[in-house]
C-alpha cells in the first residue's frame, strides 16, 4: 500500500485530513512523551519538575537552531517533489541531514561544556533543582543529535506527501518511553531508583530508536531517498537554497526559545512553584499547539507541493480549507482551557498550592488558543511559499514585547497572573497581524500570477 497522499489531485479537505491525521497524532504523540516525562516526575515533587522545565528549555533551544534545516528542507524537498524532480528532492534532503548532524555536534559540545553555567542563568536557590537540572541537560546534551535528525526526518518524510510513517516510528518510540519511565525513575528489581536521571535516559533511547527506523525507512525508500548520496561533500547551491528559505524561521525558534527562557527567569523570582507551573502549563497548552503545528505542516507540504506544480488556485483554496479546521480546533481548546482548568492540572501535580498557580495559567493562557492556532497555520502557509521572513518578523516582535509587558504587568496587582498575560496577549496580536499580512500576499500574487497568464 502506498503510504503517500496524492496532495496535486482530487478534494482538498480530504487530502489535508489523510495527510495531516496522521502528522497531528504524531505531534500529539510528542506531547504524550513530554507529559509522560511531567506525569512522572511530577509524582517525585514539584523541585523535579522546575529542573526537567529548565534544562528542557535548552532541548527546545536546540530546536529552534536545527528550524532552519526542517523549513528549509521540507519546502525545497515538497518544491522539487510536487515538480517530481526527485533526484533534486534527494539532494535537498541530503543536504538537510549532513548540515543537522554538523550542528548536533557543535551544539551539544557547548550545552556539555557549559550546562553550570546555562543552569545558573535562572538563579536556582535550590541545591536539589540545580543538581537535577544539570544532571538532565549533560545527558539531553550527549545525545543532542537525535533532537536535530528526527524532527528533520519527521519534516522531510511529510514533504513528500507520507505521514503514516513518522506517526508509525514516533509510535515506538512513545511506548518505549512510556515503559522505560517508571522502570528508570523509580527503580525495578535489579534496577535502581534514577529520578530525573532516568527521565532522561528514558527519553534518549527512545530517540535512539526512532532515529534508527528513520534511517532504515529512508535507505529502502525508492522514491526519494534511497538516491541521497550521504558521503559526498556538502554542495554549496543546496545549502544557500536551504538556508535562505530556513534562516528567518532559525532565527525566529531561537528568539522565541531565549525570549522564553528571559520570561523564565522573571518567572523565577516567584520561587519555584512558579516554574513548575510554567512547565507543566506549556505541556497541557501543547494539547492545542502540537496539533496546530502538525495541521501547519501538513498544510505546508500541500501548498508547497502545488506551488511546485504550478497549481496556485489549489494552493490557495488549501489555506483557507485549513484555516476553517484550525478555528475550530482553537476553539474547542479555548473551552477546555477556560472552562476546565483544575481536572486538567491536577493529572500532573496535586500539591494544592501549586494547582491554585496552575489554574490561573491555564484560563489566562486558554483565551488565546483560537489566535495562537491561526498563527501556526499561518506560518507554515507562508513558509510553503519561500516566504519565512514575514512570520519571523511578526513572531519576533510580538515575541519580544513579552519581557517589557511582563515586567510591566508582574509589578501591579496582578503579580505572576501578569506574567501570563503577557504571553496571551502577545499570542493574540500575532495570530491576528499574520492573517491578514498572508491575505494581503495572496491577493498580491494571484493579482500577478493573471497578469503574466
Amino acid at each position: 500500500m502506498n503510504a503517500r497522499t496524492n496532495l496535486l489531485k482530487g478534494n482538498i479537505l480530504q487530502s489535508l485530513i489523510m495527510l495531516s491525521l496522521p502528522i497531528m497524532a504524531t505531534s500529539l504523540l510528542q506531547m504524550a512523551y513530554n507529559m509522560t516525562d511531567m506525569i512522572w516526575i511530577g509524582r517525585i515533587g514539584s523541585n523535579s519538575v522546575a529542573a526537567v522545565g529548565a534544562a528542557g528549555m535548552f532541548m527546545n533551544l536546540a530546536n529552534g537552531v536545527g528550524a532552519f534545516l526542517r523549513v528549509g528542507g521540507q519546502v525545497n524537498v515538497a518544491h522539487a517533489y510536487g515538480a517530481k524532480q526527485k533526484e533534486k528532492a534527494a539532494r535537498f534532503a541530503c543536504g538537510a541531514l549532513q548540515m543537522g548532524i554538523l550542528l548536533a555536534i557543535v551544539y551539544g559540545v557547548i550545552i556539555c561544556v557549559f550546562r553550570k553555567e546555562f543552569i545558573g542563568f535562572f538563579k536556582f536557590t535550590n541545591a536539589q533543582v540545580i543538581r537535577e537540572a544539570q544532571t538532565y541537560l549533560l545527558v539531553m546534551g550527549v545525545f543532542v543529535i537525535f533532537n536535530f535528525i528526527n524532527p528533520i526526518c519527521t519534516a522531510l518524510i511529510t514533504a513528500t506527501g507520507n505521514s503514516k510513517t513518522p506517526f508509525k516510528i514516533s509510535t515506538i518510540g512513545l511506548v518505549i518511553n512510556v515503559i522505560l519511565d517508571p522502570i528508570l525513575i523509580f527503580g525495578l528489581g535489579f534496577i535502581p531508583k534514577l529520578g530525573v536521571l532516568g527521565a532522561a535516559i528514558a527519553t534518549v533511547l527512545a530517540q535512539f530508536v526512532v532515529c534508527l527506523l528513520y534511517m532504515h525507512y529512508m535507505k529502502n525508500d525508492e522514491q526519494v531517498f534511497s538516491r541521497m548520496q550521504f558521503f559526498k561533500p556538502f554542495e554549496k547551491d543546496i545549502v544557500i537554497t536551504i538556508c535562505k528559505i530556513g534562516i528567518p524561521a532559525s532565527i525566529q525558534g531561537i528568539m522565541f526559545t531565549g525570549i522564553s527562557m528571559t520570561i523564565g527567569r522573571i518567572i523565577a523570582a516567584w520561587g519555584e512553584i512558579a516554574i513548575a507551573v510554567q512547565k507543566v502549563g506549556i505541556q497541557v497548552e501543547s494539547i492545542s499547539y502540537m496539533a496546530a503545528d502538525g495541521f501547519a505542516a501538513a498544510t505546508s507540504s500541500f501548498i508547497a507541493q502545488n506551488y511546485g506544480a504550478k497549481q496556485y488556485h489549489r494552493s490557495r483554496e488549501g489555506y483557507t480549507t485549513a484555516l476553517k479546521v484550525m478555528g475550530a480546533w482553537g476553539i474547542i481548546t479555548t473551552c477546555l482551557l477556560v472552562f476546565l482548568p483544575a481536572p486538567i492540572f491536577r493529572i500532573f501535580i496535586h500539591e494544592s498550592n501549586v494547582v491554585a498557580l496552575g489554574v490561573d495559567y491555564l484560563r489566562i493562557l486558554g483565551y488565546s488558543q483560537l489566535f495562537m492556532c491561526i498563527e501556526i497555520l499561518t506560518s507554515g502557509a507562508f513558509s510553503a511559499y519561500g516566504k519565512t521572513l514575514p512570520p519571523s518578523i511578526v513572531s519576533i516582535i510580538f515575541t519580544a514585547m513579552r519581557i517589557p509587558m511582563a515586567i510591566l504587568l508582574g509589578n501591579t496587582v496582578l503579580q505572576l497572573n501578569g506574567v501570563w498575560w503577557s504571553i496571551s496577549l502577545s499570542s493574540v496580536c500575532k495570530g491576528v497581524i499574520l492573517v491578514i499580512l498572508f491575505i494581503l500576499f495572496m491577493n498580491k500574487f494571484h493579482k500577478q500570477y493573471e497578469v503574466e497568464k
